[in-house]
C-alpha cells in the first residue's frame, strides 16, 4: 500500500492548487504550541462517543487553516490547563507548508484527517481506489482580479488586456479560463495571460507596473493592497463563477482516510461538528481569529484580519457538498483529466453522516 501511495504522490501533488491552500506565509512545517492561547468563546460540543483515539489532523498554512484555528486553540488550551473539556487529548494538529507533506503522511497513516484542495482530494481518491474520502467543503474560491491604473468593472473589460497570473497548470488556470470562456472571451486569442512561477512574483510584477491587471489569491491580495495604495480589487472570481455556473466554486475540502472513518465514525462526526462551529467563529470573529493566525504562524494578524472576510471560509456537507463538488470536478476534468486523477469520482467519494 505504501509503495502505491509513493508512486502516485507526484501525480497527486501536481494536480493540487498551489495558490489557494498553500499560501506562502509559514516558515515551520510542524506546528508549535503557543505559550498562551485565547480561550474566550470556547466551542462547546458534547461528545457522543467514548472512543479515546487521538485524531491526527493537518491543514496547509494559509487560508485553508483559518477555519480550523479556534478548534486548534481550544484543544491546546484544554491540554495546557489540564482541564476536562471535550478537547483534552482528542486531537493532534499540524499546520504544514506543502501539500506533498499531507499526501505523504496520509499514505503512511500518520494523519487521519486533512484540509486539502478539492481536486487533490479527488486525485487521491482515484489513485488509491477509494482510500481517501471527502467529508466537507471548507473553502470557496480565494482568487481575485486586482488592478493598478486600470478601470476593470466586469469580466468583459479584460478583453484585450495582459493578465498577470500564477498557477499555470493548476486549478487557478482552469477557473480563470472557464470564467473567461463563459463570458465570450477566448483565453488564447482575446487576452494575454502572463504566468509567473510564484504568487509573490505575480504580486511584485503588479506593483512594479504603472498600469497592470493581475489575478491573485488571498492573502496576497490583501498584502499587496496594504503595501500599495494604487492597487485595488476589481473582481471576485468566486462571484464571477456563480454568475456563469449553477454551482459554487468549491476549492477547498476536508478529507479523511477511509479505513479511519470506518473504524472511528463517531470521532469523525464529532470532528465535523466542532469544525463547523470553528468556521463560524472565524467568520464572526475575524479580529480574534487574526490573532490566532499569527500565534500559529499562518499569516500576520494585520493581514489575516483584512483577508478573512475575503477567504470564503465555509462548511458544506451532505447533498449540497456532493452536487457542488461533482460540478466543479467536471469542469476541471473537461480542462485536464489529470488534474483530478483521471476521472470524476463516483458516489462513494462522498461521506454521509
Amino acid at each position: 500500500m505504501r509503495k502505491r501511495w509513493k508512486k502516485i504522490l507526484s501525480l497527486a501533488v501536481a494536480g493540487a492548487l498551489s495558490l489557494l491552500m498553500a499560501a506562502g506565509c509559514g516558515q515551520n512545517d510542524n506546528q508549535s504550541e503557543p505559550s498562551s492561547v485565547p480561550t474566550s468563546g470556547d466551542i462547546s460540543v458534547v461528545p457522543a462517543t467514548i472512543d479515546d483515539t487521538v485524531v491526527r489532523v493537518a491543514a496547509l498554512k494559509g487560508p485553508t487553516g483559518l477555519g480550523m484555528l479556534k478548534l486548534i486553540a481550544n484543544s491546546d488550551a484544554s491540554q495546557t490547563s489540564g482541564g476536562t473539556s471535550t478537547y483534552q487529548q482528542k486531537y493532534r494538529f499540524q499546520l504544514v507548508g506543502q501539500a506533498d507533506e499531507i499526501v505523504s503522511k496520509l499514505s503512511t497513516k500518520e494523519l487521519d484527517i486533512a484540509a486539502v484542495p478539492t481536486n487533490l482530494a479527488a486525485s487521491l481518491y482515484n489513485k488509491t481506489n477509494g482510500g481517501v474520502k471527502i467529508l466537507a467543503v471548507n473553502a470557496l474560491g480565494v482568487l481575485y482580479v486586482v488592478q493598478k491604473g486600470e478601470s476593470i468593472a466586469s469580466i468583459e473589460d479584460l478583453k484585450g488586456k495582459t493578465i498577470i497570473a500564477s498557477g499555470q497548470g493548476t486549478t487557478a488556470q482552469y477557473v480563470l479560463e472557464y470564467i473567461l470562456e463563459k463570458n465570450g472571451i477566448d483565453p488564447e486569442e482575446d487576452v494575454t495571460i502572463d504566468y509567473k512561477t510564484e504568487h509573490s512574483e505575480a504580486a511584485a510584477a503588479l506593483t512594479a507596473a504603472d498600469q497592470a491587471v493581475a489575478v491573485l489569491p488571498q492573502p496576497f491580495v490583501t498584502s499587496v493592497t496594504m503595501k500599495d495604495s494604487g492597487v485595488s480589487v476589481a473582481l471576485d472570481l468566486t462571484e464571477e463563477w456563480e454568475k456563469v455556473c449553477d454551482n459554487k466554486l468549491v476549492m477547498g475540502a476536508i478529507v479523511a482516510r477511509t479505513d479511519f472513518m470506518e473504524e472511528h465514525k463517531g470521532l469523525v462526526d464529532e470532528f465535523l461538528s466542532e469544525y463547523q462551529v470553528s468556521t463560524e467563529y472565524a467568520n464572526s470573529n475575524p479580529d480574534q481569529t487574526a490573532d490566532l493566525s499569527e500565534t500559529y504562524d499562518l499569516m500576520p494578524a494585520d493581514v489575516a484580519e483584512k483577508a478573512i472576510p475575503q477567504c470564503n471560509i465555509v462548511y458544506i456537507d451532505g447533498a449540497e457538498m456532493k452536487t457542488d463538488i461533482n460540478a466543479f470536478l467536471q469542469v476541471l476534468y473537461d480542462f485536464e483529466p489529470k488534474s483530478i486523477g483521471g476521472t470524476v469520482p463516483d458516489e462513494n467519494f462522498y461521506y454521509q453522516k
